[in-house]
Formats: structure tokens, C-alpha cells, sequence
């Protein structure tokens, strides 16, 4: 079997469960027949695909209520292009995915480019890749201010991202003028 096939048959087990009924990795190994190191590696992979698996004491459940409709917020934040990793890894490691970065310019206006950053390993490669081109991260057209509309599981995620956000120094307050793009995102 793939892991592709393994993975959706991990997906179809957690969806044949009763609602809020969780599984243990020990049971996934042995109803897919792998380990449960291998189980740990799938539901990470999934997480990231934007399958909402939740890690429980008891085990791991399918939140059925949030299939295609996680909530999202943007936050406006300001650091220099050395800290870019530790913001972007605050974020995900609080259960956050990084859809997009924006910038709000005075004459060039609102500047936007996808990322879809939701793992450590997403982070890594993007930050090699601003290190191996020319071009500088858009939050130096700004001097280091910049928007990230961010998603995660639940609105309690994202309160705790922006609390580490703003912990970090990273958090900066959104301008009267900044409240329409904040709002429409």
C-alpha cells in the first residue's frame, strides 16, 4: 500500500468513528499495519495537508465540524528580515498556517504573494529561498510591517498565536486605515 492509500484509509477509519470518539496510535498501527511512529509521520502529513486531525489524551479524532471551514484572522506584525524564521515558526507552532504575506504601501497599495507556510520544514525552505535570491522579503517595502492572514483550527489557536506574537515583540497595531483590509481578509 502507498502512503498515500495508507494515509486515506487513516482518514476513512477516523471518519467511520462515532463523533468525538478518538483512536490511539497504537489501534491506527495496527489497523493499518504499520507503526505508530509511522501513524505519528501520517497524521503530520495530513495536519499539514489541512485534514483537521486533532491529537487527543485518548487519541486521535477527525473534527467533523471543521472540515473546509477553519477560521482564519490577520495579524499585522514588524520585525527585520533576520527574524523572519522565528516569526513564521511561532506561527505554525502554535497549530497556524500561513496563507499569504501582504503589505500595505502608501503609493503602490496593497502588495500580497501566497506562502502556504504550516510546518517547521515549510519555514526552513521558504527562509533558504530568501537567502538564496536577490529579492528581499516584501516587508522591507514597508520597513518591516506586514500582514499574514493566518488559519488554524480553532479561534482559541489563534488568540494563543497572536498572545505569542505579541509576546515576541512581533504584534503591531493596526492603523484606522489598515482596519478595511484587515476586516475584508
Amino acid at each position: 500500500m502507498t502512503g498515500q492509500a495508507r494515509r486515506q484509509r487513516l482518514v476513512d477509519y477516523l471518519s467511520a468513528l462515532a463523533a468525538g470518539t478518538a483512536a490511539s496510535g497504537r489501534e491506527l498501527a495496527e489497523v493499518l499495519g504499520v507503526s505508530r511512529q509511522a501513524v505519528v509521520q501520517d497524521v503530520a502529513l495530513l495536519r499539514e495537508g489541512g485534514v483537521p486531525i486533532m491529537a487527543t489524551s485518548r487519541g486521535y479524532l477527525l473534527e467533523r465540524s471543521r472540515v473546509g471551514e477553519r477560521p482564519r484572522r490577520t495579524f499585522k506584525v514588524r520585525h527585520d528580515a533576520s527574524q523572519v524564521a522565528a516569526e513564521l515558526d511561532a506561527i505554525v507552532d502554535g497549530g497556524g498556517r500561513v496563507l499569504d504575506v501582504s503589505v500595505n504601501h502608501r503609493a503602490y497599495g496593497l502588495v500580497s504573494a501566497p506562502l502556504d507556510i504550516a510546518s517547521r520544514r515549510d519555514v526552513r525552505r521558504f527562509v533558504e529561498e530568501l537567502s538564496r535570491g536577490v529579492s528581499s522579503p516584501l516587508m522591507t517595502l514597508t520597513s518591516g510591517y506586514h500582514f499574514h492572514l493566518v488559519e488554524a483550527d480553532t479561534e482559541e489557536e489563534l488568540d494563543e498565536i497572536g498572545q505569542t506574537l505579541d509576546d515576541l515583540g512581533f504584534l503591531a497595531p493596526v492603523l484606522p486605515y489598515e482596519q478595511e483590509h484587515v476586516s475584508a481578509r
